[in-house]
C-alpha cells in the first residue's frame, strides 16, 4: 500500500486531504453521540476517510460503516483508518446502492456522512483536471462503465453540447461541441491536455477560470452518473437513518446542491436541520481554498 505512487502523494501532501466543513459537521452530529455513544454510522462517500477519521476520534464507540465506489480511495482510506481496527468496515460500493450492502444487522444507523467532492490525488490520477497530462478517462469506479474519452469520441454533436450545457452549465457548449467534433475527425481526443486544448481554442479566456473547468465537470458527471447516484442514494438513505438520525451532505456545485434542498424538502420522512446552507468560514477558505465552493446541508429523519 504505501508503495504505490497514490499513497506517497497522499503521506507527502497531507493538507490535499483535509475534510472540509469538518467542524460543522461534527456540530452537527455530536448530540446524537451524546444521546447514543454507540452509534452507528456511514459515510457514504469516504474519499480519504478525513470525516470518518474525525468522526471515529470525536465519538470513541461509534461503529462505522465507509463506502466509495472507487476501490484505490478505499486502500488509501484503510491505511488512514486502521488505527481504529473493528471499529470500521469498508465498502467497495456505491452511495446510490446504500440500502442494500451495509453488513447484516449495521441499519438501521444514527447518522450518515455524504461528501461529494474529489480528492486531490483523483484530480490526478483519474484524469479529472487538465493541470496534468493523464488518459482521458474520468471513471471513479475503474471497472465499469464508459470513458469520457468514450463520450468525447462517440457522442453526436448535439448531445455532446447538450451533456456540457446541462451537466456544465456551459453556455458556450455548442461551439465546444463542435470544436471537439471536428478536432476529433483528425485524431481521436484520448487524453486532458488534448481535449482542454480543443477546449481552448474554442472559446476565450474569461477572468482566471480555465474555459476547459464547465466541460470537464459535465464529462466527469456524466460518465459517472454523479447527479442519479446522489437522487438514488438520499432516497436510500431515508431507508437506513433511525428516526431522529440524521444525514450531513456536503455539495460542491449548484447541480448537487439544488437535487439535496428539493430532495428534503420534498421528503415525508426528512426535515431540514439547517433552514440555511453552510458554507466554510473565510478562515478555513484562506487555509484550503479548495473548500470555498462547498456547502452543507444537515437533515434529520423523521
Amino acid at each position: 500500500m504505501n508503495d504505490s505512487p497514490a499513497a506517497s502523494r497522499v503521506s507527502e501532501v497531507p493538507g490535499q486531504h483535509e475534510p472540509v466543513l469538518l467542524d460543522e459537521v461534527l456540530t452537527h452530529l455530536t448530540s446524537i453521540f451524546d444521546r447514543h455513544p454507540k452509534s452507528h454510522v456511514v459515510d457514504a462517500t469516504l474519499g480519504l476517510g478525513g470525516h470518518a477519521a474525525a468522526l471515529l476520534e470525536r465519538a470513541p464507540r461509534v461503529q462505522l460503516v465507509g463506502l466509495d465506489r472507487d476501490a484505490a480511495s478505499l486502500k488509501l482510506a484503510a491505511e488512514h483508518l486502521k488505527p481504529f481496527g473493528d471499529r470500521v468496515q469498508l465498502v467497495h460500493a456505491n452511495f446510490a446502492g446504500l440500502d442494500t450492502v451495509l453488513p447484516d444487522g449495521f441499519a438501521p444507523v444514527q447518522a450518515i456522512i455524504a461528501d461529494l467532492g474529489i480528492s486531490s490525488w483523483q484530480l490526478s490520477e483519474r484524469g479529472f483536471s487538465f493541470q496534468t497530462d493523464r488518459p482521458l478517462d474520468f471513471r471513479m469506479d475503474i471497472s465499469e462503465g464508459d470513458t469520457a474519452a468514450d463520450l468525447v469520441n462517440g457522442l453526436p454533436e448535439a448531445e455532446l453540447a447538450d451533456l456540457i450545457y446541462q451537466y456544465g452549465e456551459e453556455r458556450r457548449s455548442r461551439r465546444i461541441a463542435k470544436a471537439i467534433v471536428t478536432a476529433r475527425k483528425q485524431e481521436r481526443i484520448g487524453t486532458t491536455t488534448q481535449l482542454a486544448d480543443v477546449v481552448e481554442g474554442a472559446v476565450p479566456r474569461r477572468g482566471r477560470l480555465n474555459p476547459a473547468t464547465k466541460t470537464f465537470q459535465a464529462l466527469r458527471i456524466a460518465v459517472n452518473d454523479e447527479l442519479g447516484s446522489l437522487e438514488r442514494g438520499l432516497t436510500a438513505a431515508e431507508q437506513v437513518l433511525k428516526p431522529g438520525g440524521r444525514i450531513a451532505v456536503i455539495t460542491f456545485h449548484s447541480l448537487e446542491d439544488r437535487i439535496v434542498k428539493r430532495h428534503v424538502k420534498d421528503s415525508e420522512q426528512l426535515t431540514a436541520v439547517n433552514k440555511k446552507v453552510i458554507v466554510p468560514s473565510r478562515q478555513e477558505i484562506r487555509r484550503n481554498p479548495r473548500s470555498r465552493s462547498a456547502k452543507l446541508r444537515v437533515a434529520e429523519r423523521i
